[in-house]
């Protein structure tokens, strides 16, 4: 027998599990098309201690060659590694296949664990897509919709049916009337640099004999602020592999038919002023049943024709972040304001919510029902008629009655985001849940990490990032879901705290890095979100210091993923980028101007002074993207670039110290000549490390005693400067804190979803303000990764005056980490206890020098052995569960 064949006896008898198998960090992905995927997994064992010394990789085209212990496609051999992935060697994988994999993995002490063999699907790649982009007609309008259809004939019973799909907008597509995928689809690029596709597997769908295909197709087209306009396209390729291992393949071509009336209506208004979607205009009249089906009258259809997308195609790729889904279906309040006449209901979901409402009603033949949305109530208790706070009369969808029996519909195609829905047009009173419900949506990303504690103020503020967080990942991740459903590099930036340490969201953070990789001028700089029309004059905007965030961006997913391809891939993207900027430095003070766009050091309601030619916060971020991006050259082996950016860093830190730190009053001032010296720039510049060493105590002090200056934006680095500068017991009441200005404040005036800013006056569903959240996970229980994926942490808790228990769950590549700590009331010894799980193939170091211990400590694994200190209050932790109990704290 090889010895390095898979083995499912041994892993059955090995005290560990090898699961939670990956490809390209994708659960069982359908469409994978980029070379070299990366193989990933967890390892898991109820004793905890488990830790790896070796693995083997094994790829084939069947599950039961595995079994058999062959690998037709690849055997990466044993890899004597304590990694918990691999990239794929192996020859080139076929397109539009279906392959399986396993991974063994021997521990340190020589045991050897195999996993259960997961499958994986490929994609087409560029040569294999014959299908052609279509529409219904040759005229290019606003808000177009099309209706296809296709009927094929499936002779022989089908082993294996693949679907890929794309559209420009979106598309929503059945197979024999089914619905098939998600909302939303596929999410907004570039189309000229790369297109998204969906791949499904609808072997269960299709019969032997006719069959149908379908889709209702949307294209926008109006130059709107998160999108490019592109042409109106469909675009569908089947693959089916016979019982036999003969191939059929269905394409997209003028052969197919397209419904000759439809009920939407085309060229409708756009329900916000930045043109992001239209009003669903739905007349059920006009739709003819069986049109989904076989055998459906001909004469209603005609012929679809060629798009004119241009060729080269558009280049395709397929989607890696999820589809839209819907989370929950809700029930909401009436809240009818007292004497108001039939017809016209308002109800409250009680929060803001993305998604869309649905209706069920007894149908009445012509009745127009329309329904309206918004976050807040006018002074008459009925919707407003606004989107945020910018008005606007369009928000608002209608449904025209078809009559006779019940009717269910939901304006499904775009993503509205609201509080309140009035309903109004029906002749007969509504009742909630039976005839309104809420339907809420969102890109499916899977929540999985955790923060609780005892002050009910900051649980509460955490359910309520989470859900803001939820709304504002719709495709792309978003500031708001509803005025804008833009993608900014700055927000992406501060929501990744809040994504990476509690949702499982690698694909959408890396997506916000390859739409601005793509949408790069040609100078280096960036549009201000992306994708728009950046060529329209609405959205012909730049801002600088949101340019410098991509590099922040970038370095955030690679340290927490550990895979070094993310910088591989964005690493020329980064340099064109600080290669602008270090390029329009002045030769006398070394530092970059203002240059172009509209410059913003913080956000919303900013202090800090914009007026000097040299702005302090815009070369401090300038200085972190050059450090980045020579780590990032150091990382992917550019020794040279890595010594040219290293050595460009140091010299603009020395700029930045020498013509901007005022080492009389030893703070730093707004810009050069400023006299001013704002709070949130000098946290911003101790985080960065460039406060003079004998001064960092007493700019600490400074940033620590002020009044709370900084605003969105600059409270992130002010509050890591604070935590990891001695003021911690400052930072952390300024997240706890109840009055104006505040999180606490929101939360108190009853804020289920997070504010723009401080004052209730623009978006009530910002995601960008969530990232206390990450800050207390990360300073409060501790949880700290001190090297690229989590490989080691360092778990240092800090134990804020007032909090009586803290725990927290983030997870990594290598498995959850969790910890708790609580003290113990009421008695004597101990009065304080430390919960740690540490996965397989992680390293710890438990610090307690943030801690007030006054009496002795011990710390035991899970079978009760004592762990010795490795220094004063310092441990070093292998894999395993840990409890650590003191005696006394000071």
């Amino acid at each position: 027998m090889n010895p390095h064949a898979p083995n499912n006896v041994a892993g059955k008898q090995a005290p560990f599990q090898v699961d939670t198998l990956r490809v390209n960090d994708g659960d069982r992905p359908l469409g994978l098309d980029r070379e070299r995927p990366r193989f990933s997994w967890q390892l898991k064992s109820e004793a905890g201690g488990m830790d790896s010394g070796a693995s083997q990789i094994w790829v084939a085209t069947d599950r039961e060659l595995l079994e058999k212990g062959q690998a037709d496609v690849w055997d990466s051999g044993k890899c004597e590694n304590r990694s918990t992935h691999a990239y794929y060697e192996g020859p080139r994988l076929k397109s539009a296949s279906r392959y399986w994999w396993k991974a063994a993995v021997w521990s340190s002490s020589g045991r050897r664990c195999d996993s259960e063999p997961a499958p994986f699907d490929t994609g087409l790649y560029p040569e294999d897509w014959k299908a052609h982009w279509i529409w219904s007609s040759g005229q290019v309008q606003t808000n177009d919709y099309a209706y296809f259809r296709k009927e094929i004939v499936v002779n022989k019973r089908a082993a294996y049916a693949k679907l890929f799909v794309s559209a420009h907008n979106t598309a929503q597509v059945f197979v024999n009337g089914k619905r098939v995928g998600g909302f939303g689809s596929p999410a907004p690029t570039n189309p000229q640099k790369r297109k998204y596709y969906l791949s499904y597997d609808v072997t269960d769908l299709l019969t032997d004999g006719p069959n149908c295909l379908s889709a209702i197709a949307h294209y926008l087209g109006g130059s709107g602020q998160n999108y490019v306009n592109g042409l109106p396209g469909f675009r569908l390729q089947l693959e089916l592999v016979e019982e036999n291992g003969a191939r059929q393949t269905w394409i997209t071509d003028p052969s197919w038919e397209t419904l000759k009336e439809i009920p939407h209506a085309a060229n409708m208004p756009y329900q916000q002023n930045r043109r992001m979607s239209s009003i669903e205009a739905y007349d059920a009249r006009k739709l003819q049943p069986g049109w989904q089906l076989p055998g459906f009258d001909e004469g209603l259809c005609r012929k679809a024709v060629m798009a004119g997308i241009p060729g080269p195609d558009w280049p395709m790729q397929w989607q890696e972040i999820p589809e839209g889904t819907v989370e929950e279906i809700l029930t909401p309040r009436e809240v009818t304001p007292p004497g108001t006449p039939v017809g016209r209901q308002v109800f409250d979901t009680g929060l803001i919510v993305s998604g869309w409402p649905r209706i069920r009603l007894p149908g009445l033949p012509g009745i127009t029902v329309q329904l309206r949305y918004s976050e807040d109530l006018d002074e008459e208790g009925f919707v407003k008629h606004n989107v945020c706070n910018e008005k606007q009369d369009r928000y608002y969808d209608q449904y025209t009655m078809q009559g006779g029996g019940q009717e269910n519909w939901q304006p499904n195609l775009s993503y509205k985001a609201f509080r309140y829905v009035e309903v109004t047009g029906y002749p007969e009173p509504l009742a909630a849940g039976e005839h309104v419900q809420i339907v809420f949506a969102h890109t499916d990303i899977d929540l999985v990490g955790s923060f609780r504690c005892s002050n009910e103020l900051l649980n509460e503020f955490y359910e309520a990032a989470i859900q803001t967080q939820k709304n504002n990942v719709l495709g792309q991740v978003v500031d708001c879901p509803h005025r804008e459903q833009a993608q900014y590099l700055a927000d992406s930036d501060l929501q990744a705290e809040v994504l990476l340490y509690n949702f499982d969201s690698r694909s959408v953070l890396e997506k916000v890095l390859s739409d601005f990789a793509d949408s790069q001028l040609e100078d280096g700089t960036f549009p201000f979100v992306y994708p728009t029309n950046y060529d329209h004059p609405d959205f012909h905007l730049q801002i600088p210091e949101w340019d410098l965030h991509f590099g922040t961006l970038l370095w955030k997913l690679y340290w927490h993923s550990g895979d070094s391809r993310v910088l591989e891939r964005y690493y020329e993207t980064a340099k064109r980028m600080v290669d602008y900027y270090l390029g329009t430095a002045d030769p006398e003070t070394g530092l970059a101007p203002i240059g172009k766009g509209w410059h913003i050091s913080d956000w919303p309601y900013p202090t800090v002074d914009h007026s000097p030619e040299f702005l302090t916060v815009q070369n401090i971020k300038l200085l972190q993207a050059v450090r980045i991006v020579a780590a990032a050259a150091e990382q992917t082996g550019h020794p040279d670039d890595f010594s040219a950016y290293n050595s460009l860093s140091i010299k603009l830190g020395r700029s930045i110290v020498e013509h901007l730190y005022d080492a009389g009053k030893k703070c730093y001032v707004d810009g050069l000549g400023s006299s001013a010296a704002h709070q949130g720039v000098n946290g911003l510049a101790l985080y960065a490390g460039l406060v003079p060493e004998a001064d960092v105590p007493v700019v600490a002090d400074y940033i620590a005693r002020s009044d709370w200056e900084a605003r969105t934006v600059l409270s992130l680095p002010l509050l890591r400067a604070m935590f990891e500068n001695g003021k911690g017991e400052e930072a952390f009441r300024l997240i706890a804190r109840e009055e104006y200005p505040g999180w606490g404040y929101m939360i108190r005036q009853g804020a289920k979803t997070l504010w723009e800013g401080w004052n209730d006056i623009e978006s009530h569903c910002h995601a960008w303000n969530g990232y206390p959240v990450r800050l207390l996970q990360e300073y409060v229980t501790g949880i700290h990764a001190s090297s690229p994926g989590f490989a080691e942490v360092t778990i240092r808790p800090f134990v804020p005056e007032g909090l009586h228990f803290a725990e927290a769950s983030v997870p990594t590549s290598r498995g959850m980490l969790r910890v708790r700590w609580e003290r113990i009331p009421q008695a004597p010894d101990p009065v304080f206890r430390l919960e740690l799980d540490i996965p397989a193939a992680m390293t710890a170091r438990l610090s307690l020098d943030l801690m007030p211990i006054a009496g002795s400590l011990t710390l035991t694994e899970a079978e009760g052995a004592e762990i010795p200190p490795v220094a004063s209050r310092e441990y070093e932790l292998a894999p395993g569960r840990y409890t650590l109990l003191v005696s006394r704290l000071g």
